[in-house]
């Protein structure tokens, strides 16, 4: 496998955590032998996690990947570490354009106080760069180690121009040539196809011929997915996502990728990701850092209300946690509805809708509840969640956490009632899946693989993108909630159940292994 993230050492999404358990199950569940390749980033020191340097001989260390530029022949030295992970094995390479970066896709708070010009926030001026790095240095590698593996997993846009320069440079064309590719497509969304509009550039530094790159442009720039067409097998991370792109207009938020790849033959495959219930499993609270144990699957509820008081506690005053900045308190009263989100604040994941119908749910009186809010990302958005947290009538009802902190995220869910994802678009969503594992009822917008959410059943949805319609699903929510509180028990029963049967990992890689096996078909000789 090949990415820029893997759960426990480098994250910002739910790659991270599709990438560590997919391959876990594929070790433990399909005897599979599997190696994750990914950058050796500045906030990861391999020493003190007990890496072990790779050394292709006695006195050789490091190799030297070809990173041309227009006019410029140039190459780029990497050394790799090396350790197991619960039987996978995972490579980092470590090159002085990774270890620079104190963020996996963006500049930080960190960098900006060294260069002023790289804003918080701001995606790294040589992404691309860093991705051909990557991905190069990973067949590099593996020639090194004389491995040709049967599959090599692409993981997003980051990824997805290896297939082409498999295929079609010389120096990797004929030891992979039996190896055949699978791209991830993870989110389709513009700004995260990885694309380059400096077609010279793209050239020189992925040595690919002018006319694959002129075959792979979309709107002009030169795109990884459209490159990895015919060269490798596609999916994305829901059914319901595979069809929306490439049988609905919404395909149009993508540049219209769907489509385009469906022009080209490729029918994207549709697997939704599946969750390890164990890693979100409350009735071992030391695991997680909880106040107590319970367990929603049973309808053993005690516990989680005391993960909901010391929440509530901690949220009353002005405790600090780290790096996550604290704006509004919540109140002591447990037997009020708490409200949760965690996640990026972009419009991508509804918060301007969310803000929206807080404001309208106060307009129209509704009975007290709380919100807890865990993220951070647009400034604009940011700003409006502080403002709200000061409205004279919702003081002491929302509370809004700037940033994020992995034990203070599974606090937040195992404190929840209700969970919001009111996103724009969602290619599956793992959240909801957290969320339901700890008893916190997802409330959805009913779009990508949001859908796997059954109203009513195993959380709430809303079908229209419009504040009135996440205010009405809330007030549903509201309404059972104390109106019909065993109904709310059934619920968070009946969603635990669904993840068992229907979403863990054992069963979600026995799709993957039927796409690997069609990959190596098609790659066979």
């Amino acid at each position: 496998m090949v990415s820029r993230e893997y759960d426990g050492l480098a994250g910002a999404g739910g790659v991270k955590d599709v990438c560590r358990q997919l391959a876990e199950a594929l070790v433990s569940h399909g005897g599979c032998h599997v190696r994750v390749v990914l950058p050796c980033y500045g906030f990861i020191d391999p020493l003190a996690l007990g890496f072990t340097a790779v050394a292709f001989n006695p006195n050789r260390t490091v190799f030297s990947v070809d990173m041309s530029y227009p006019e410029q022949e140039r190459m780029e030295e990497v050394s790799v570490w090396w350790k197991s992970l619960r039987g996978v094995d995972v490579y980092l390479l470590d090159s002085p354009r990774f270890s620079e970066k104190t963020g996996v896709y963006a500049y930080t708070a960190e960098d900006e106080k060294h260069e002023s010009w790289q804003k918080r926030g701001r995606g790294h001026y040589d992404y691309f760069a860093m991705n051909i790095l990557l991905q190069k240095a990973t067949l590099d590698l593996l020639i090194l180690l004389d491995q040709r593996p049967d599959i090599i997993h692409c993981h997003d846009g980051h990824a997805a121009t290896l297939p082409a320069m498999m295929r079609e440079l010389s120096g990797y064309r004929h030891f992979f040539c039996n190896t055949g590719c699978v791209v991830t497509i993870h989110n389709a969304g513009k700004g995260y196809h990885q694309e380059i509009k400096d077609l010279a550039f793209a050239r020189a530094v992925t040595g690919l011929p002018q006319s694959v790159l002129d075959a792979s442009l979309l709107a002009g720039s030169f795109d990884p997915f459209m490159a990895a067409a015919g060269r490798a097998e596609m999916n994305t991370v829901s059914e319901n996502y595979a069809r929306e792109l490439q049988e609905t207009s919404d395909d149009a938020r993508t540049g219209w990728l769907g489509h385009q790849l469906l022009k080209r033959g490729v029918r994207l495959a549709g697997i939704t990701n599946g969750m390890n219930p164990d890693d979100f499993n409350p009735a071992y609270p030391d695991r997680l850092g909880l106040a107590a144990a319970f367990s929603p699957g049973e309808g053993d509820l005690a516990g989680k209300m005391c993960c909901k008081e010391e929440m509530l506690v901690s949220c009353s005053g002005r405790k600090r946690w780290g790096s996550v900045e604290q704006s509004g308190h919540l109140s002591q009263s447990a037997d009020l509805p708490l409200f949760t989100f965690i996640g990026r604040l972009t419009q991508q994941k509804g918060v301007d809708v969310l803000l929206e119908t807080i404001l309208l749910l106060l307009a129209e009186g509704v009975e007290p509840f709380q919100l807890l809010i865990l993220g951070s990302g647009d400034p604009e958005l940011e700003s409006r969640l502080q403002a709200l947290t000061t409205n004279p009538d919702l003081v002491g009802r929302i509370c809004f956490l700037k940033g994020y902190d992995v034990d203070l995220a599974a606090k937040v869910y195992a404190a929840g009632d209700f969970f919001l994802i009111p996103s724009l678009y969602e290619p599956c969503g793992l959240t909801d899946y957290m969320a339901q594992l700890m008893g916190n009822l997802p409330i959805v917008h009913y779009v990508g693989g949001l859908v796997k959410v059954m109203d009513g059943i195993t959380g709430f949805v809303y079908h229209k993108q419009l504040s009135a319609e996440l205010a009405s699903a809330m007030q549903k929510a509201l309404f059972l909630y104390s109106q019909d509180p065993d109904r709310i028990i059934t619920m968070q029963k009946a969603a635990v159940k669904r993840i068992h049967d229907h979403y863990s990992w054992p069963d979600v890689m026995e799709k993957y292994l039927r796409l690997y096996r069609k990959a190596c078909e098609e790659a066979g000789p």
